[in-house]
């Protein structure tokens, strides 16, 4: 049995204690004596029921495990793979020499041990649907990958398996998850996976066929390698700017489409931020919601150098989408207009302020929909949950909700029927 120290690119998992404990008693089978090997033993039981349940494993929980972290270590060979699949060459050559070693791990019978709690964990059920951390596509696919390893009877078929993950899925967080927010280290910027994202689509927001399709044009443009530009939409509250931004990366994300969202005070971490994705092998959509800035703000001119005008070019694999109320961004007054007296190039200083939109290639408006638009966003909103109430009465209900609740807009319709669908 090979020693895990002689793991050349697959070393330093994280969340790794449970496989050197692990692979310390597989090494030491032979001579370590019962007293030694019981407390390491019922501390990985524990560890991996814990994962069980965090990660929504299941089946053989070390197999599962062991997968768990292959998939999730970024190395030099992995993140050649993702989204390419195999590679060749040296590189090849050494992850071939790891996955001999992981393999014996990854076969190893534990009845030698003689602790009978091990068998639970041969053919483990968790308690519930799933875990917290993945999509429950993600968590299922790596049991999946699990049972195919463990019947792949060469390190070359077990390579073939990883490097096809890593094809399909990708690698490390990047790879396991959908979208991602921004956290301000001591020592630069972290981008963290966020685990809870809505399940929303572009059909739930019902009307503005032709702003969801103009945005849908842009991002399929941009999924497939093609030019496409920083998108804004603006417009009323409640209209569904943010919903649409959200539905495009459920829709996107099989394609590769990653989404990393990031507050206006965090515009010092963009450069960060832009550097930690831009050599990966995904199409990623820095999100800004609700963007707007007050005159005494200054750090649109930070975000108007990051999008365009900068000395590094912009990755061709980034792109900014932003949401907000203001057509402009920045907050206008009249009193721009009226200290003319203060400064000589006052037209200046106003298209400075103004030119920020203009870094956005495609706007798109999100209007407060009319009466009878948002009837019918309240009667296909009625239709979908299938609540139980005459038209007539519905509608009526609808508009005395409005007048109280926001006034017209999708956001008020789905208050509404929230309300109703309480009541049942």
């Amino acid at each position: 049995m090979e020693s895990a120290e002689k793991l050349i690119l697959y070393r330093d998992f994280k969340e790794g204690g449970i496989f050197t404990d692990f692979t310390w008693m597989i090494e030491h089978a032979g001579t370590a004596s019962k007293e030694e090997l019981e407390p390491l033993c019922y501390r990985c039981i524990r560890g991996l029921a814990e994962l069980s349940e965090s990660h929504g494993f299941e089946g053989n929980l070390w197999q599962s495990y062991l997968s768990f972290l292959m998939v999730n270590h970024e190395n030099a060979y992995s993140i050649s793979c993702e989204r390419k699949g195999g590679v060749t060459g040296s590189i090849h050559e050494l992850a071939l020499h790891d996955f001999r070693i992981l393999k014996e791990f990854f076969d190893f019978d534990f009845g030698c041990f003689g602790i009978p709690e091990l068998d639970i964990l041969k053919n483990y059920r968790r308690s519930g649907q799933g875990g917290r951390m993945f999509s429950h596509r993600i968590q299922d696919q790596i049991c999946a990958l699990g049972v195919r390893l463990a019947q792949a009877k060469t390190a070359e078929e077990f390579q073939e398996e990883v490097a096809g993950f890593y094809r399909d899925f990708g690698v490390g967080d990047f790879g396991l998850h959908k979208a991602f927010r921004i956290e301000h280290q001591g020592d630069g910027a972290a981008v963290v996976p966020v685990s809870n994202i809505a399940h929303v689509h572009l059909d739930d927001l019902v009307g503005y066929e032709a702003a969801k399709k103009k945005l849908l044009d842009n991002t399929e443009a941009f999924v497939q390698g093609k030019q496409a530009n920083n998108c804004l939409l603006f417009g009323d509250a409640g209209t569904g700017k943010s919903t649409s931004i959200k539905a495009i990366i459920n829709q996107y994300y099989g394609q590769g489409l990653r989404m990393v969202e990031i507050y206006k005070h965090q515009f010092q971490d963009l450069n960060d931020v832009i550097g930690k994705i831009k050599n990966r092998n995904y199409k990623f959509i820095i999100y800004m919601d609700d963007l707007s800035f007050e005159e005494f703000e200054i750090e649109y001119k930070y975000l108007k150098a990051v999008i365009e005008g900068g000395l590094e070019k912009k990755p061709d694999n980034v792109l900014i989408y932003a949401t907000s109320n203001r057509r402009h961004l920045i907050r206008e007054k009249f009193s721009d207009k009226a200290e003319r007296d203060d400064e000589l190039h006052t037209n200046d200083t106003v298209q400075e302020k103004l030119s920020l939109v203009s870094r956005f290639g495609v706007t798109i408006y999100f209007g407060k929909p009319e009466k009878k638009e948002f009837q019918n966003i309240v009667k296909a909103l009625a239709g979908r949950h299938q609540v139980k109430m005459p038209e007539e009465e519905l509608l009526a209900e609808a508009n005395r909700w409005e007048l109280s609740h926001g006034g017209l807009s999708g956001r008020t319709a789905q208050q509404f029927i929230n309300f109703l669908l309480g009541q049942q």
